[in-house]
């Protein structure tokens, strides 16, 4: 039995069930609800230190990490989320790395709320979300090329990262009318079922 441990509305948990769709697996929800603080149980804090989701039990071995889960399912079930060639992998980690690493972690919920908060009633949740996730995207379009998906014409690692973030800019009301590339490209990922299957659902 593959276990996930995951949040509805986490965009690192919707990275890794749509990884898990696109490989064709079956897997058991477990959720982690991170409004009631479910994360910082010692139960879970025992799975994951960082009191973090997603936490995936495949294998007989438990991992943390997004990024690092999708790689080890690409490593160890061969679906090409990156491409052969070095130029083509560090490409794709770079798009991925740019949502991943740049725009998630400043944007995560648990850092806005901080921020609006401490700010003297400055600054909203919407008004930090807006501030980085726009300018987040707009240099994400200029990094894409032409290609079907976010880079050559087979699903990459950047396109499971992308589609989340775009869920995440909807839920923050991000004007993304200037970006076409980046709307062409969720709209033909979301027609495959991996993708529209794994949408964030209330549980």
């Amino acid at each position: 039995m593959i276990n996930l441990f995951d949040y509805w509305r986490s965009s690192a948990s919707y990275r890794v069930r749509i990884a898990l769709g696109l490989a064709g697996l079956q897997w058991q929800n477990l959720p982690i609800d991170l409004v009631k603080g479910a994360q910082r149980s010692p139960e879970h804090l025992n799975r994951n230190p960082q009191g973090l989701v997603p936490v995936l039990e495949i294998d007989e071995i438990s991992l943390t990490q997004s990024l690092a889960i999708i790689e080890y399912l690409n490593e160890t079930r061969s679906l090409g989320f990156l491409p052969e060639n070095p130029i083509g992998r560090v490409r794709v980690r770079s798009l991925s790395y740019a949502i991943a690493m740049e725009i998630h972690p400043v944007c995560n919920l648990k850092v806005a709320k901080f921020v609006s908060e401490n700010s003297g009633g400055n600054l909203s949740v919407m008004d930090w979300m807006k501030e980085f996730i726009a300018p987040g995207l707009a240099a994400f379009e200029t990094m894409l090329g032409d290609d079907f998906y976010c880079y050559g014409d087979q699903v990459t690692i950047a396109d499971i990262c992308l589609v989340p973030q775009i869920y995440n800019a909807n839920r923050w009301e991000i004007d993304l009318s200037s970006m076409p590339k980046i709307n062409r490209i969720n709209a033909k990922l979301l027609e495959l079922d991996a993708f529209s299957k794994s949408a964030p659902i209330m549980r």
